[in-house]
């Protein structure tokens, strides 16, 4: 009896110390040769006394309104989206057909996929979900793999519409994140937003971050890195700052939720020659969805898992370190 006692007793302090940490869980997606994981970090939905914080050009940032959420660690790479393509079956394309016509500038395996627009990163994120038997984030209409496949925004007559947010299907597992999930976990220290996404908001450096400083570029010549190359930041993501701008999920202007209004990119990359103004948590820009640029990508946020899982996970462990 004593020995079951401390079994449990140390599940649950292991998942309480889950709870008070970010713990990074990968998540695997495809089959044989195409399989592929994602890494995600927990990020806390608590905003404390947030107030509101304005970066200008019409954000206000407000928290995270929905809970606690997962961010993936590092921005998609070259390797995981052309495993997504080959297990999709189908090409990935659609209309607009300039959304669909451009193959990646930057071609190494581990680097972050570019050439890339909204609509192509909104097909990857549901097939994360269809391929693990959720629902898919994003609505297309037509036939996926031909050229009448049509970016759609969910209506009040779809299950999980979310008046607040009809681009994202509120019982979506994955998605791209928006604007404040994406902030949040960059520059989000348990108290307010900070300027850079680096332990203790000190200036980023080119040995840690991707990005030109004073006319220098941290790379020869200069592009992207492997992903995960740099400094490990504030919330345990990497290349936040710098490598290539990533899409939000949400519009730039906020409440523009129609199909081919703009949406925020954030982050900076590799080629700006603005010193370290683009990595900061008060610079955001915009582009349109169908838009394909050498130097954007995305990453990946999900919905946490659930508590019990990962108590019976800890469990088994516990179980079976005892049994040796």
């Amino acid at each position: 009896m004593k020995s079951k006692r401390m079994t449990i007793w140390v599940v649950v302090m292991v998942v309480c110390m889950m709870a008070a940490v970010n713990i990074a869980l990968a998540d695997t997606f495809g089959t044989g040769g195409n399989q592929f994981s994602i890494d995600f970090v927990n990020i806390s939905g608590d905003t404390g006394n947030l107030g509101s914080w304005s970066a200008g050009s019409g954000y206000t940032f407000t928290g995270v309104n929905h809970g606690n959420y997962r961010m993936g660690i590092y921005e998609i790479s070259n390797d995981q989206w052309n495993k997504f393509s080959s297990c999709l079956g189908v090409p990935v394309t659609g209309a607009p057909s300039n959304a669909y016509d451009d193959s990646p500038y930057w071609t190494s395996t581990n680097v972050p996929t570019n050439k890339l627009s909204w609509y192509e990163g909104a097909q990857f994120v549901n097939y994360l979900n269809t391929s693990t038997g959720h629902q898919a984030a994003y609505k297309f209409t037509g036939t996926q793999g031909t050229a009448d496949y049509t970016f759609s925004v969910w209506g009040p007559g779809d299950s999980g519409y979310d008046s607040d947010n009809p681009y994202r299907n509120s019982n979506a597992h994955y998605f791209m994140p928006t604007e404040d999930e994406w902030v949040k976990a960059a520059y989000w220290n348990g108290t307010s937003l900070q300027t850079y996404a680096s332990v203790g908001d000190v200036a980023p450096t080119q040995s840690g971050w991707n990005f030109h400083y004073y006319d220098e570029a941290t790379t020869d010549p200069y592009g992207p890195w492997n992903v995960g190359s740099g400094s490990e930041e504030l919330n345990g993501t990497f290349d936040m700052m710098g490598n290539v701008w990533e899409l939000m999920e949400s519009p730039y202007v906020s409440g523009d939720y129609t199909s081919g209004s703009s949406r925020g990119v954030r982050g900076g990359s590799s080629d700006d020659y603005a010193d370290d103004y683009y990595l900061r948590s008060s610079c955001r820009t915009s582009d349109n969805p169908y838009y394909e640029s050498y130097n954007m990508d995305f990453r990946v946020a999900s919905v946490p898992e659930p508590a019990t899982l990962l108590l019976l996970g800890l469990g088994g462990l516990v179980l079976r370190k005892r049994r040796r």
